[in-house]
């Protein structure tokens, strides 16, 4: 029982759209009608500005963070854990908030990352910093950080359950950028810093 009331905890506080609240709260309009429209740290970035994006940043990443850290200290059971995270994760992509539409995941599946794995994150936030310096696209970033966090998280976790929840992540993450994928491919993508959305 302690284990469904775990992942339903998860599933809440992912639900809790950073975005959204963030720009209530500073009177920032809602990010969903504006920029492209994704309740994100990025679209926030675009709207508002670094200082309302990084207090984004901030609550997606935690909310995906501390339902897992529950769950690790209520019990040692990776597929606790791995649930409690990936409820956590869908909870922002499919919030019951806020009618089910969320973000793209990337930062509250970080923060997951980071509670299964320091080390896996350490090495999965590296690749987006170097593919988004080098290359000024958040999306591809996002996209190729995520292609390598299974492979991380085996090497650096050797757990197959914790490997096994990453790629579900990444394939949810991937699916969630696939319009951006199309943009990249047509050469029709905006760069980090752009106004447009």
């Amino acid at each position: 029982m302690l284990d469904v009331i775990l992942v339903i905890i998860g599933y809440l506080i992912g639900s809790v759209s950073s975005a959204i609240v963030v720009c209530r709260v500073m009177n920032l309009g809602d990010p969903r009608q504006g920029g492209s429209g994704n309740p994100g740290a990025t679209n926030v970035l675009r709207l508002a500005g670094k200082g309302p994006a990084g207090i984004t940043l901030a609550g997606d990443w935690f909310k995906g963070t501390f339902p897992v850290l529950l769950a690790w200290l209520a019990t040692e059971d990776p597929v606790v854990a791995s649930a409690t995270g990936l409820a956590a994760f869908f909870g922002h992509l499919f919030p019951v908030y806020f009618r089910f539409q969320g973000g793209k995941g990337v930062a509250t599946g970080l923060g997951v990352i980071l509670a299964w794995s320091p080390l896996a994150l350490l090495a999965t936030a590296v690749t987006w910093l170097a593919v988004a310096g080098a290359f000024r696209y958040s999306s591809l970033a996002a996209v190729v950080a995520f292609a390598m966090a299974p492979i991380y998280m085996l090497w650096l976790s050797a757990s197959p359950v914790l490997t096994a929840a990453t790629a579900i992540l990444t394939v949810a993450i991937v699916w969630r950028h696939r319009e951006n994928i199309v943009r990249l491919a047509a050469g029709e993508e905006n760069r980090i810093g752009s106004s447009d959305s």
